[in-house]
């Protein structure tokens, strides 16, 4: 058996508020099987300046095949005018998760 293609998109957002948006789209458009968050402190230069900034890191597990629409979905309703969004391929893991994993997304 071929083993599916699997990713985690990676995606920040400033907030509580933004990010249970983001969250709450890509489960009603079946676009992701689980998503971790995770409280984190950014360092970035943005505008010439660096910045240092808390936000919440977003995890995102689903298929090679759903990131131009998660990324489409992201971008238009994301309060960042640059958000951060990474393809991190699975290069492998155990079968029964990433059964479970393209069980939980539709196609």
């Amino acid at each position: 058996m071929t083993k599916p293609s699997c990713c985690i998109v990676q995606t920040t957002c400033p907030d509580e508020k933004s990010c249970q948006r983001i969250i709450d789209e890509l489960f009603n458009h079946h676009l992701a099987a689980c998503i971790h968050t995770q409280e984190i402190k950014s360092h970035y230069i943005w505008n010439k300046k660096i910045e240092h900034d808390k936000e919440i890191l977003l995890g995102i597990k689903t298929q090679n095949t759903h990131f131009h629409a998660i990324e489409k979905l992201i971008k238009s309703i994301h309060p960042y005018e640059v958000p951060e969004i990474l393809l991190l391929p699975i290069i492998d893991g155990s079968p029964e998760y990433l059964e479970w994993l393209i069980n939980n997304i539709s196609v």
